[in-house]
């Protein structure tokens, strides 16, 4: 009894990680709108997820490194920013302060590269 009782809950387990993924193209593939407060933008699979976001003038976005490798966030258009590399587990922030849109890269990793647009 005790066997199945642990069998089931880890099959249990195993459909809640399955469907807590994502696509294999990686990142969100539509904006995610944060209507207030800080915004996270993860790092992972060499990509940023959400990839592309719309926030508000003010609100705070912060990166987090989740791969094993480094990487960092330079914005290219829109506005003036580059991290330093980031380790796993390491963070950088930034706070728009004009509306207008930002696209940002990994310099490390071509092809790696999200877009926030910024509204008023």
């Amino acid at each position: 009894m005790r066997t199945r009782l642990i069998a089931g809950a880890i099959a249990s387990g195993a459909l809640l990680v399955a469907g807590c993924g994502s696509d294999s193209g990686g990142g969100s593939s539509q904006p995610v709108t944060a209507a207030s407060g800080d915004v996270a933008i993860t790092i992972k699979n060499i990509q940023f997820d959400p990839k592309t976001i719309a926030v508000k003038v003010g609100q705070k976005i912060t990166w987090t490194n989740e791969d094993g490798i480094a990487h960092n966030v330079t914005a290219q258009e829109g506005a003036d920013f580059k991290s330093d590399d980031l380790n796993k587990g390491q963070t950088f922030s930034f706070t728009p302060e004009k509306a207008g849109t930002i696209k940002y890269v990994c310099t490390i990793h071509p092809g790696q590269n999200g877009e926030i647009t910024v509204e008023s």
